[in-house]
């Protein structure tokens, strides 16, 4: 959260000091006239870039194959054209490189490999199982909450009321073993 603060009072100020500073060399309107050429531009090549990720999407999916570029350089692209539209000159260099196929492509690898440990360490921090060492729940809410929204209020289950749930149980054992199954009950 800390990050969070310092990246949105810090930045702007930077920001702000660049284009006054690029403003004192090159004059207002030329300063006015760059940023507004850059969110174009931002625009432009955030809707070309979406569409040749949709594309290759389009393809992927008829050929029966996982996309190369995947979801991650699809949101890449939109916040590199989002960055590009917001003024500024640290914001357009970051637009620039998210929105350049080659950078996008690294950048997505890096961002991939790390949520790849993210979701390996907290697996690992579940119940005390990690992969290889037994078995790993995965639930989906549908309503709990009775309004239709899974975080809604939550309330005790009138009597013979049906809670809907979806699970699925996968067994990680790395000898191919099933695991050893107990009869499982939902807490009340």
């Amino acid at each position: 959260m800390g990050k969070l603060i310092l990246l949105f009072t810090v930045v702007p100020i930077v920001e702000l000091w660049l284009l006054l500073s690029i403003g004192d060399v090159i004059g207002f309107w030329p300063t006015v006239a760059l940023a507004l050429g850059t969110a174009v531009l931002g625009a432009a090549l955030g809707k070309r870039e979406g569409l040749k990720v949709l594309a290759a999407w389009r393809g992927s999916m008829t050929e029966g194959r996982i996309p190369d570029e995947g979801l991650t350089g699809g949101l890449l692209v939109l916040l590199g054209a989002a960055l590009l539209v917001t003024p500024g000159v640290l914001t357009d260099v970051a637009g620039i490189l998210l929105l350049l196929p080659p950078t996008r492509r690294r950048i997505a690898a890096l961002v991939r490999e790390r949520l790849e440990r993210r979701v390996a360490a907290s697996a690992a921090g579940f119940g005390g199982a990690g992969p290889g060492a037994g078995a790993f729940f995965s639930m989906r809410v549908i309503d709990f909450g009775g309004d239709g929204r899974p975080d809604g209020p939550r309330r005790e289950p009138a009597p013979g009321q049906v809670i809907d749930v979806e699970a699925e149980v996968t067994d990680d054992d790395a000898r191919g073993e099933p695991a050893q199954q107990s009869p499982r009950r939902l807490p009340r």
